[in-house]
């Protein structure tokens, strides 16, 4: 179709070929296949001129009115694919989500105001594809999957407890004082068996019991404000309270090694303008 319009507004075969970069003997074979397509000869041609028939007059100038729609409407998918809109459905580990990325997700908003998203906090392991999320993060070291990642800032953890559990239980000097008081356990980890600590003769493994147990952040953190025992959490969770008072750095000797966030993605063909945009944000946002 494009081809026949060329033809007619450029006057032969030959110009409309120069003008669409292409051999004069494939123009003319595709004006043959259109008409034979079409059943009507659209162009009466000689050796010395060609003309419009009847019939590729009302072509011609319907044809024009397609084309010209089929252009706007290109037009408007490109511009749809460029702007990001429509839903974004995220996961995230509950303290990872509540305390350091829900303060962020309003100035993502407002950069993009066509675009409404979905948070949902759990500490289980989901299923990106299964449970249509557009994006997961995670934390900790992760297992081999068909899922892209990007690396953001990894988390600080540290290890706190109460002024009135210390002066009870007794401070500690080196991480092995932890196999003679009670420290909160959050199971979700590995956490939940032992802590690793980064110190001055190399790296300690210390195993770890308590009375206390939970898979949720804030819940430990509860525990330690009561004065129940030691809690290891990343330091977001706990800097207000750490700043207040009523939650004291123990073990500054001996540093907690960091664990790394990710944020996962499925395969190119799940990256939307909004889900790229996600992403960048988080790049830019989280890689400190």
């Amino acid at each position: 179709m494009k081809t026949f319009i060329r033809i007619v507004e450029a006057g032969t075969i030959s110009s409309a070929a120069n003008e669409l970069g292409q051999s004069s003997q494939l123009t003319g074979k595709q004006l043959r296949t259109l008409e034979h397509s079409l059943g009507v000869q659209l162009i009466s041609r000689t050796t010395r001129s060609q003309s419009l028939t009847d019939s590729g007059h009302l072509f011609y100038e319907r044809a024009k009115i397609i084309l010209a729609e089929m252009e706007e409407a290109e037009n408007l998918i490109s511009e749809t694919r460029a702007i990001p809109r429509g839903n974004l459905r995220i996961s995230a580990p509950i303290t990872f989500g509540s305390q350091v990325l829900a303060s962020k997700l309003p100035e993502y908003l407002k950069q993009n105001p066509e675009v409404s998203l979905e948070l949902c906090l759990s500490n289980r392991t989901v299923d990106l594809v299964e449970e249509r999320f557009d994006a997961v993060f995670r934390t900790g070291e992760l297992p081999d999957s068909q899922l892209f990642a990007r690396a953001l800032a990894p988390y600080q953890m540290i290890i706190c407890a109460a002024p009135e559990y210390l002066r009870q239980a007794g401070k500690l000097r080196v991480p092995q004082d932890l196999k003679k008081h009670q420290c909160l356990i959050f199971t979700h980890t590995s956490m939940r068996t032992e802590w690793i600590f980064q110190g001055p003769d190399g790296q300690v493994s210390v195993p770890v019991t308590g009375r206390f147990k939970t898979d949720n952040s804030e819940a430990l953190l509860a525990a330690a404000l009561s004065g129940l025992g030691i809690i290891m959490q990343p330091y977001p969770l706990m800097s207000t309270e750490i700043a207040a008072g009523r939650l004291v750095r123990i073990l500054p000797d001996y540093e907690v090694p960091n664990r790394p966030v990710h944020v996962l993605y499925a395969q190119d063909r799940r990256m939307t303008p909004r889900l790229r945009s996600f992403i960048d944000f988080c790049t830019t946002h989280f890689s400190q």
